[in-house]
């Protein structure tokens, strides 16, 4: 199928072409997307859908929920409901498209997430994720809420998948926790932009909030990738625990000089520091401060980053590789 927003195509918007797809669908649905700009709230839901654009600079997906807005009963949105692209479905894939939330800074209107991805065996490629506070969500939720009853959000008490993700070649922006969630994912050759904040704080902000679960091998996984932004000199950590069991690594990776040289932050969870495993691996630039790091960090040996392959950490149980396909 074919999407455009100038009416050359079947459909003009991306979801009436993914609602054409049966909900049990079990071969590869592949939509193309012309360039434009598509104001659409989307859900996927079914299996083996892909998702082909025309230019990651000029195919967009874009909305702008967030947090703090209110429904007509004066409810809160909350985090998991601001979401522009909503992906609970297995076999997802994603090239050359942008997907963005536009709400604005998140002093001003909070959580604002342009993707909310809570699949199995996911894949983008070549795509951007543009926004300021939460900006990516790799699913699922955590067991359970740190400061309410209900997380919200169209996941809430729903068994948790503990998903595979592979984002390579991508682009990724933002301010506060920008890469969150419980996934094991691998980022692969992408650039991480940490943007300047509003505020006149000395944090303007932490790449990963990961949550990811007790027992699960890895957790997030940056092989190549490049650390850049405008945020000031030593204002952005690599990253905080969400929950208490996070796993994050920084391998072959080029840091700017926005990165803190303690690199890593407990968010006033001491307990964290002998639960969470926080490394890193090979890296350079201005950003890498080797011997400032927080003591209950670590420097991975050759033989340990051995392990930190695309292949080893999205294995699973199945054997799955999505390099090369």
């Amino acid at each position: 199928m074919i999407v455009a927003a100038d009416g050359t195509g079947d459909f003009t918007r991306i979801q009436d072409a993914i609602d054409r797809i049966p909900a049990n669908n079990q071969e590869e649905a592949i939509i193309y997307i012309k360039k434009g700009i598509y104001r659409e709230k989307l859900n996927i839901e079914i299996p083996n859908i892909s998702l082909f654009g025309e230019s990651a600079q000029e195919t967009i997906i874009t909305f702008d929920d967030y947090a703090k807005k209110t429904y007509g009963n004066g409810e809160l949105y909350h985090t998991f409901n601001s979401y522009t692209v909503f992906i609970g479905a297995n076999r997802f894939t994603a090239d050359n498209l942008t997907f963005e939330n536009s709400a604005g800074k998140g002093e001003v209107v909070g959580q604002a997430v342009a993707a909310y991805v809570d699949g199995d065996r996911v894949v983008f490629r070549n795509c951007r994720f543009l926004g300021n506070q939460d900006t990516l969500f790799t699913g699922p939720l955590p067991e359970v809420p740190l400061d309410r009853s209900t997380f919200g959000g169209p996941r809430e008490g729903a068994p948790r998948l503990y998903g595979r993700h592979y984002y390579d070649r991508c682009y990724i922006e933002g301010d506060i926790d920008f890469i969150f969630g419980s996934a094991t994912a691998v980022f692969n050759d992408c650039e991480i932009f940490s943007k300047k904040r509003d505020s006149h704080a000395d944090t303007h902000g932490w790449i990963t909030a990961a949550s990811t679960p007790e027992g699960a091998k890895y957790g997030y996984v940056f092989l190549n990738c490049k650390l850049i932004g405008d945020a000031p000199p030593q204002s952005v950590y690599l990253g905080r625990p969400w929950r208490i069991y996070a796993k994050t690594a920084f391998i072959h990776c080029w840091m700017g000089a926005h990165i803190q040289a303690e690199g890593w932050n407990n968010w006033n969870k001491p307990e964290s520091e002998q639960t969470s495993f926080y490394c890193e691996y090979n890296n350079s630039g201005p950003g890498y401060a080797k011997d400032k790091r927080v003591s209950w960090a670590a420097i991975l040996t050759d033989e340990q980053a051995a392990n930190f392959t695309v292949s080893s950490v999205l294995a699973g149980q199945d054997g799955w590789n999505p390099v090369g396909k």
